[in-house]
């Protein structure tokens, strides 16, 4: 089930808010779960069991580290061992599995037989949030739940299970108890606000843009122009920036309306003017994982040597391009920002410090259209041989029909995309979604919301193109 369609914005969302409304307090957390637990059924029934009974080992081992003096690092090594190992086998089994049988068949020998291993919906995500957990209750930084329904509950929460905002345990600890001070019908106003301008952002630009990318991405290298080739990409690098963010606005936004309050996931990552930058503004909530429960236990920035630095930047970013998928493309991706972040340190900051904003933001953003290319392609030959089209210089025969929907909504997708690195654009972002909606905001901010939800309806009524790209991590 994903937000963008009927049946969840029509039915799932509208039957779980008026339930969750008029239960009484004590059961508003297995209200959200057993809603949640159906969620995740619906796309996934056959391993909803598996989840579920993961969680309740989990949620005992954790129980027992946080009782225990003496074994609380073997409790530790046996609840990592289990995510870590649920999410190697079921993410890259068969990825390991088709090299094997790469090189077997390479040197003439008889491929080995394999059952693939059906994906966990989410598995990367939820994967996280219980590390964060674990880790959280061993450090003594947060405390042990004490009931089962609460841990299930924060793992399984359906607005951010599938695809985040990744929501560790520390930042949310207090609220998954008691969430009295941020239920207010303000919060629920804001919050349906929110998710209306998420919504709008996947249907109405993302899945525009998406459509024509995949016709792009479907040719092949020799068959792309120079100009469809840069048409491609530069859609792509907006598909993705408000499909993903899109669902982020989503899930923040239904969080707000049941009295959760989920960090923020982006911070305009295309106005960055280094790739440093980019990443403490794109997937904000993986960037702090990755620091805190994999960067700083690997020395982080405090080490004897600049090599060691730049190692542990490279190989946190190996990691992150792995979480991402199953596939060289994604590793190479992961090391293709590695490698700049170590540039960065070097020399490129100093370097766009020089040549002022506006340049850096550019050649930022030519940066992260390389390293799109290799995350949208199949596989690593495709890419070099997208990018090597990207500045040939070449036409082409094919032909690709872009109407006048697709560039209405590819420049709105850029204006929106750059405009706040502008004082105005920023000031125009901060009033729209930072700022408490005041009585005289209301009936403006709901004619917006009940417009775009009427769009957004119609185009979810014409059926078509609707993916969430980062359902598949």
């Amino acid at each position: 089930m994903v937000f963008s369609s009927s049946i969840f914005l029509f039915y799932f969302l509208p039957i779980f808010l008026l339930l969750y409304y008029v239960v009484n307090k004590k059961y508003k957390n297995l209200t959200a779960l057993i809603f949640s637990i159906f969620f995740y059924a619906w796309g996934a029934p056959e391993l909803v069991y598996l989840v579920l009974g993961s969680l309740l080992v989990d949620f005992f081992i954790v129980k027992a580290l946080s009782k225990s003096d003496k074994n609380k690092k073997l409790l530790l090594l046996g609840s990592v061992i289990l995510n870590i190992g649920m999410l190697v086998y079921f993410k890259y089994a068969n990825f390991f599995v088709d090299n094997v049988n790469a090189i077997i068949t390479s040197f003439g020998g008889t491929p080995a037989k394999w059952t693939e291993v059906a994906l966990p919906i989410g598995i990367s995500f939820f994967t996280f949030q219980k590390l964060s957990y674990t880790i959280d209750v061993y450090r003594g930084s947060s405390k042990a739940l004490k009931n089962f329904v609460d841990y299930a509950m924060y793992i399984l929460l359906f607005p951010q299970l599938i695809a985040g905002p990744i929501v560790r345990y520390n930042e949310i600890e207090n609220q998954i108890t008691d969430r009295s001070a941020n239920e207010t019908w303000d919060n629920r106003f804001a919050g349906f606000f929110r998710f209306i301008i998420g919504l709008s952002k996947k249907l109405l630009i993302a899945n525009v843009l998406g459509a024509k990318v995949d016709e792009i991405f479907m040719l092949e290298t020799s068959g792309i122009s120079t100009s469809q080739a840069w048409i491609g990409i530069i859609a792509y690098s907006f598909q993705i920036y408000y499909d993903f963010s899109g669902y982020s606005d989503m899930a923040i936004g239904i969080g707000k309306m049941i009295g959760f309050k989920f960090p923020e996931n982006f911070n305009n990552p295309y106005v960055s003017t280094n790739i440093t930058e980019f990443w403490k503004r794109w997937h904000m909530t993986l960037s702090r994982w990755m620091r805190d429960y994999l960067y700083i236990p690997l020395g982080g920035s405090r080490v004897n040597t600049k090599a060691r630095l730049f190692f542990n930047l490279w190989i946190v970013f190996f990691i992150s391009g792995l979480w991402h998928g199953a596939a060289w493309n994604f590793i190479a991706w992961g090391v293709f920002h590695g490698v700049f972040l170590v540039l960065d340190r070097i020399f490129l900051i100093k370097f766009t410090e020089k040549i002022g904003k506006y340049p850096s933001i550019v050649l930022t953003y030519f940066i992260t259209l390389i390293g799109w290319v290799i995350f949208r392609a199949e596989t690593l030959p495709y890419a070099f041989g997208y990018i090597e089209k990207m500045f040939s210089f070449t036409g082409s025969d094919s032909f690709v029909y872009f109407d006048y929907k697709f560039w209405t909504f590819l420049f709105i997708g850029l204006g929106f995309a750059f405009i706040t690195m502008f004082k105005s654009g920023l000031k125009l972002e901060n009033l729209v979604f930072y700022t408490d909606i005041k009585k005289s905001g209301v009936i403006p901010v709901m004619l917006i919301s009940v417009i775009l939800l009427f769009f957004c309806a119609c185009t979810i009524s014409l059926g078509g193109f609707n993916p969430f790209i980062y359902f598949r991590f």
